[in-house]
């Protein structure tokens, strides 16, 4: 439990300070604590285990993961492919291993839940305090108010996700102060989303209250729960005021329209114009780049290398000044999945979270309590909730919602189904030994490149690029620094190693072709 709260924790604040790297100074820091804490609790599961028990989406996920590796070899980016490949080992160690830890333990299950929903609204609570005015190095003027993840819309992912977490915790309570703490909780995510503007979280919320009105309704006809409709009311009273003053009292957000959540509200499913309509482009692009690599993808994280050469150069997913998109991903987990790592590997995915649905379902029926009832409708809430957000921006490719959503799902299943697989000692050591030493090789690539971006704001580019070799940021700025030099050996090794990673960008090759070199004709 303390490596768990600590790992939600640090994966949702820790961030640096380098205004250089606007993404990765928020990204990297919590890929780093998202891998020591997989190691970690990789290494408390397997610890004296014997046995592990699996079912059919355990199956699913480890089939997934190792298409995810097969894609990975043949990726034109190997740094790109190694650090996606990372979150997603990593995010599944966490499933597996909360999972052995809170199977058929409930106490344990509702500990994991509550410490993650900590986590969340602590995030929340920096996301609300640039919104009121705060500053701080560790937020972002862009995308404001995100906080300590640097962009509200990945904030309001998360309060969307833990939305249905507190309103099950909410309902169920057994104590007066769980119950408030819990409303209180939610009345604080609800005006997150509110000043967030994020329409794929109030979509992902609306999809969520579909699922937990009827569901609750029906706890409270089965088991009769005395004071459901005053702990509804009470729930319904305290969010809306929350909701009202996220509308009406002032703020810092510096918002072009008059009536800024209203037109949100009016475009949730505007696709004509605007980014809805910039999204249906990128996916109808990214769907044509996967059909051209069906099997394996381009390889994990290398969307943003092969995207630039199969579109137009006026696609609006493109920076016009760079040539390249102007996010490291597509817009939509599933089409990053479907592109990256193959039609096979995100059918598997999808199959896995149908299976989560499934058992969710299995749950709610079969279930034997109140409390047991809530946790299938949890799970199924959840489940769905991350499928929507997933769908039109980055959420388990990115290590803080990655972390939250794979530690709920494995606290909120089931236990497995009776098959198991022995571990006899050698087994266990070596699957131990392997844990281990992929954790902390991913570990210290994560901690590696934070140091390179100290070494690059402090103006030491030599130390910054040995440390992370696979950084285009790094690599370009020796190469144009070189140029400026007059230096065509410097640019000739710098351009040409940020033209490996990017092949089709214009700028290394523009840097290139100023010292002599001309590009190989296809």
């Amino acid at each position: 439990m303390v490596v768990v709260a600590a790992a939600a924790l640090a994966v949702g604040l820790v961030a640096a300070p380098y205004k250089a790297f606007d993404l990765d100074r928020f990204f990297v820091p919590k890929e780093l604590a998202l891998h020591v804490g997989a190691l970690l609790l990789g290494a408390i599961a397997l610890r004296r285990r014997s046995r592990i028990g699996y079912s059919g989406v355990d199956l699913l996920l480890a089939l997934y993961l190792g298409l995810g590796v097969l894609s990975a070899l043949f990726a034109p980016n190997h740094w790109l492919a190694a650090r996606s490949l990372a979150v997603t080992w990593s995010s599944l160690v966490v499933f597996w291993s909360v999972t052995a830890v809170a199977a058929g333990r409930p106490g344990v299950a509702r500990a994991v839940t509550a410490v993650l929903v900590a986590a969340v609204l602590a995030v929340v609570a920096t996301a609300l305090a640039q919104a009121y005015g705060v500053d701080s190095v560790l937020f972002s003027t862009n995308r404001a108010p995100g906080g300590t993840l640097g962009n509200r819309n990945f904030v309001a992912h998360l309060a969307a996700i833990a939305a249905p977490l507190l309103l099950v915790a909410a309902v169920g309570a057994r104590g007066r102060l769980v119950r408030v703490a819990a409303t209180l909780g939610l009345a604080v995510a609800s005006g997150m989303l509110v000043l967030s503007r994020t329409r794929a979280a109030w979509l992902a919320l609306a999809a969520c209250v579909v699922v937990l009105l009827p569901g609750v309704w029906r706890a409270r006809a089965r088991w009769q729960v005395t004071g459901m409709r005053r702990r509804l009311a009470f729930i319904v009273v305290v969010v809306a005021a929350t909701v009202a003053a996220a509308v009406f009292a002032p703020n810092d957000l510096s918002w072009r329209s008059r009536s800024p959540y209203l037109d949100t509200m009016k475009s949730v499913a505007e696709y004509s114009a605007g980014s809805g309509r910039g999204r249906l482009v990128q996916y109808t692009n990214t769907l044509k780049l996967a059909l051209r690599h069906p099997l394996l993808g381009v390889g994990p994280g290398n969307w943003p290398v092969a995207y630039p050469a199969a579109v137009p150069g006026d696609d609006p997913s493109l920076d016009q000044a760079t040539g390249m998109t102007a996010n490291p991903w597509p817009s939509s987990d599933w089409m990053a999945f479907v592109s990256e790592r193959g039609v096979p590997a995100a059918g598997l995915l999808v199959l896995a979270f149908l299976a989560l649905l499934g058992d969710a379902g299995r749950r709610m029926f079969g279930a034997r309590d109140l409390h047991d009832f809530l946790r299938g409708l949890a799970l199924a809430a959840v489940v769905i909730a991350t499928a929507v957000v997933g769908a039109f921006d980055a959420v388990l490719l990115l290590p803080a919602p990655a972390f939250i959503v794979f530690a709920a799902l494995g606290a909120l299943r089931g236990p497995p189904a009776r098959r198991a697989l022995a571990l006899a000692p050698g087994a266990r050591r070596g699957l131990l030994a392997g844990v281990v030493l992929i954790g902390a090789a991913a570990a210290a690539r994560a901690a590696l490149m934070t140091d390179a971006m100290r070494h690059y704001e402090h103006g030491q580019w030599i130390t910054a690029a040995r440390e992370d070799p696979g950084s285009y940021r790094i690599q370009l700025a020796l190469a144009e620094a070189a140029q400026e030099r007059g230096r065509c050996d410097l640019v000739r090794v710098h351009a040409g190693a940020a033209r490996a990673l990017f092949p089709d960008a214009p700028i290394p090759r523009r840097l290139l072709a100023g010292c002599g070199w001309s590009a190989p004709r296809r």
